[in-house]
């Protein structure tokens, strides 16, 4: 069965508590017990699915090495997932204990085995792209964690020289059955958890998890169009299978630069466009910038701030798109500052000429001199 997100196998938000986390879990746990789920095979999947994940995110250390990398930054010898072969077992029996201590008089597992065999899990990589590289296409490549098998010991564990043995606990078969009273259950086996087979002398370069920590760099193309959130899949790039499992894929998620000009709006392009207090009074021709050079656009007399002006076609192009998106110039009209005497004269002269007929002149806010009028009572 292949690996899930730990957060979302548990159905929780990426900040909630260690309590929220083990409500999550024991809810889980009492639903896909396979002894509640005799005739349900995918149930004891889910089960130790859950059990996986509640693992991993009780322990605060792990957590963080998952939430910055992923399942490739869990350290395999501290006791991740299935088949690492770490203890790991302390958060789960705690949770688990509350759930069916009662009923049962132990803890119980998942199950396991040699035979086990599991897909890598996915990956997730942020990439930040510019707003310019995502509308046109590029390439980039990335440098990600990963685990590879131990070159020492060929993916085993064991020290050159030796090999993993029998587990003696379980007799290889990765699970033991406790029985007290008229309840007898199976659990995982606690000395190779799961595996049936145990590392007597491991490995000093991989400290018996048989993989290691590496880095590798990828080659990724950014199609023209993309957008804020698109996933681009790199099929076998995740995470290496356990036992022989294929691995798993990695999923670049992008994520766009804030733009020093331009805001994106699906394929719509927004701006905000400064006007001269002269030419929005009397119109003119300014120059307007674009993702693919200047465009000329004309402002007809008497503009006014909030005025927004349609560019067709000078958007976007997105993905999923037939056509481009279009560019939208939202008119700001700017006060002038640092005016010198003669400016201000001149601007007291035409406030002068301007009080004659206000309400021509000005007529928003002569409008809204009569509403506050009418909000005093005249």
């Amino acid at each position: 069965m292949a690996k899930r997100d730990y957060y979302e196998v548990l159905g929780i938000n990426r900040d909630a508590s260690d309590e929220e986390i083990k409500k999550a879990y024991r809810k889980l746990a009492m639903k896909f017990h396979p002894d509640r789920n005799p005739d349900n095979p995918k149930a004891e999947e889910q089960f130790k699915e859950a059990k996986e994940a509640y693992e991993m995110l009780s322990d605060k250390q792990k957590r963080g090495a998952y939430d910055q990398f992923g399942h490739a930054g869990v350290d395999p010898s501290a006791g991740g997932g299935p088949g690492y072969g770490g203890a790991g077992m302390g958060g789960f029996a705690d949770a688990f204990s509350d759930i069916f201590g009662d009923m049962f008089g132990g803890r119980a597992g998942g199950g396991g085995g040699r035979s086990n065999v599991y897909r890598g899990a996915d990956l997730r990589y942020n990439l930040e792209v510019s707003l310019e590289d995502a509308a046109r296409g590029t390439e980039t490549r990335i440098r990600i964690p990963t685990m590879a098998e131990c070159e020492t010991c060929h993916g085993s564990g064991a020290k050159k020289g030796s090999e993993p043995k029998t587990c003696p606990t379980c007799g290889g078969h990765g699970q033991v059955r406790m029985q007290q009273g008229f309840f007898s259950i199976q659990q995982t086996c606690p000395k190779c958890h799961g595996t049936g087979r145990y590392v007597a002398d491991p490995c000093t370069s991989c400290h018996g998890a048989g993989r290691v920590n590496q880095h590798k760099t990828l080659s990724v193309k950014i199609p023209s169009g993309i957008d804020e959130g698109d996933r681009i899949r790199l099929s076998g790039e995740g995470e290496p299978g356990v036992n022989g499992g294929p691995p798993g894929d990695l999923y670049v998620q992008i994520h766009l630069k804030p733009h020093s000009v331009f805001q994106r709006d699906h394929d719509d392009l927004h701006c905000e466009m400064p006007l001269s207090f002269t030419t929005a009074a009397l119109g003119g021709e300014i120059e307007i910038p674009t993702l693919d050079g200047v465009a000329k656009l004309k402002i007809p007399s008497e503009t006014q701030t909030g005025k927004v002006f349609r560019l067709r076609g000078k958007g976007i192009k997105g993905v999923r798109s037939h056509s481009h998106g279009d560019l939208m110039c939202h008119v700001v009209v700017e006060t002038p500052v640092s005016l010198t005497d003669r400016q201000k004269e001149l601007l007291r002269e035409f406030e002068e000429i301007n009080r004659g007929d206000a309400a021509r002149h000005n007529p928003k806010a002569q409008s809204w001199m009569d509403k506050v009028k009418d909000f005093f009572g005249g």
